[in-house]
């Protein structure tokens, strides 16, 4: 069978794949969001100091750092055989939805030490849920049709991302309980899922996947996740933590759960028009181009006069950084594509996880409020996203696409 006939029987299998990844991103980022809205409460309720919350938070994101690349690795481990492969998620994604069912109930039963452990086993399981998953994609789907895939998996982060500054506003006077049981099973219930579609449509690609991969690019993937690291920690600087003081130049506080998801809408708007691009053109020249527009797109914001400037600045904004998630999970596929698909994306999310532990680290040292330290944190996303996005058009003048989606 010629590598277009297969690529054609395994298309559907595929598709699905996609849409449950789609939906698993969902569920995993919402589940991220409740922990994060309850945490202070479930943090008192253990007898843990408010100050140590944030703490915690950092605690996470250090676990996640190395978690997400052992996961990856282990997805390279044990890919090839697509039955073990889903038995391997959904073990673990049982042990991760077992641990966060019970951080309510220890919390408010047991001490600090065991609420601490169970959020430790939590974040070191759920990373289960991010680069392995992915490798599917790399390794059982045709190479052409990744970059749209990929979009589909990105559309489920980017529509938890527009949903959860709402569900912030709804879920803070409930008990913590009753959410954090309803998405674990879901969360569960799609991580199965997941296993049954893995056995369903795996072995029969691999040979496709194999045929088609080019060359290892030698040298590529350290420089790839060094500009990952600083486009990420620049999007952590620009909507984390200067996006909100923007719009409340402009807006009252009780607007901003409405202003927020602009960014969002953005990045969901622009993921499956890029990804035609990155088909074509290769992922490191669309991470480069969105880089630079994003750059710009942050000055405008940092200089709007009025709301309405502001606005479609952080659309801008979103757009572009939904372009450099996009065809940088697609780019990590490619540069993974000998059989490293899982080390390459574990390391883009630990890129993510160390980014957002700086921007926790800067939080909690109060650096955005030093007179001394705020012109740095203002323009910091700019300088992050003009350097990263010129280096990488540089790897990619120099013959480093990092995704050349035809076949060969």
């Amino acid at each position: 069978m010629t590598t277009v006939e297969l690529a054609d029987e395994r298309a559907p299998a595929a598709t699905r794949l996609g849409l449950h990844l789609a939906l698993l991103q969902l569920v995993f980022s919402l589940l991220w969001t409740t922990y994060v809205i309850y945490l202070p409460k479930l943090a008192a309720q253990a007898g843990i100091a408010p100050s140590a919350v944030i703490l915690i938070l950092m605690l996470d994101q250090a676990i996640f750092t190395l978690s997400d690349t052992a996961m990856g690795l282990a997805a390279d481990r044990i890919g090839p055989l697509a039955s073990r492969f889903g038995v391997f998620i959904a073990l673990v994604t049982a042990v991760s939805c077992g641990a966060f069912v019970a951080l309510p109930f220890v919390a408010a039963t047991a001490g600090p030490a065991a609420f601490i452990g169970l959020i430790v086993v939590w974040a070191l399981t759920s990373s289960v849920l991010r680069a392995p998953p992915l490798t599917l994609l790399g390794r059982y789907a045709a190479r052409p049709a990744v970059p749209f895939l990929v979009a589909l998996v990105m559309l489920g982060y980017g529509v938890a991302g527009a949903v959860s500054p709402y569900l912030g506003v709804i879920m803070r006077d409930y008990d913590a309980r009753l959410p954090f049981i309803i998405s674990s099973v879901v969360l569960l219930l799609t991580a199965l899922g997941l296993s049954r579609v893995a056995q369903a449509g795996g072995p029969a690609a691999a040979p496709m996947a194999a045929e088609a991969a080019p060359k290892p690019l030698r040298g590529l993937p350290l420089l790839f996740i060094g500009a990952m690291v600083i486009l990420a920690l620049g999007y952590q600087l620009h909507f984390s933590i200067n996006s909100a003081a923007f719009y409340l130049r402009f807006a009252k506080p009780e607007d901003l759960p409405w202003l927020m998801p602009v960014f969002w809408i953005g990045f969901n708007l622009v993921l499956f028009p890029a990804s035609v691009v990155v088909k074509h053109r290769g992922g490191l020249i669309v991470m480069g181009i969105a880089g630079l527009l994003g750059a710009i797109a942050i000055v405008i914001a940092e200089l709007a006069g009025a709301l309405t400037v502001l606005i479609v600045a952080q659309f801008i904004a979103g757009a572009a950084w939904g372009c450099m998630m996009m065809s940088a999970m697609s780019a990590a596929l490619a540069i993974g594509s000998t059989g490293a698909e899982g080390k390459v994306t574990g390391l883009v999310f630990s890129a993510l996880a160390l980014a957002t532990f700086a921007r926790i680290a800067a939080v909690a040292g109060g650096l955005q409020k030093l007179p001394d330290y705020a012109p740095l944190v203002q323009w910091a996303p700019v300088a992050c996203w003009f350097v990263a996005g010129a280096g990488l058009l540089v790897m990619a003048a120099a013959g480093w696409q990092g995704r050349r989606a035809s076949p060969p």
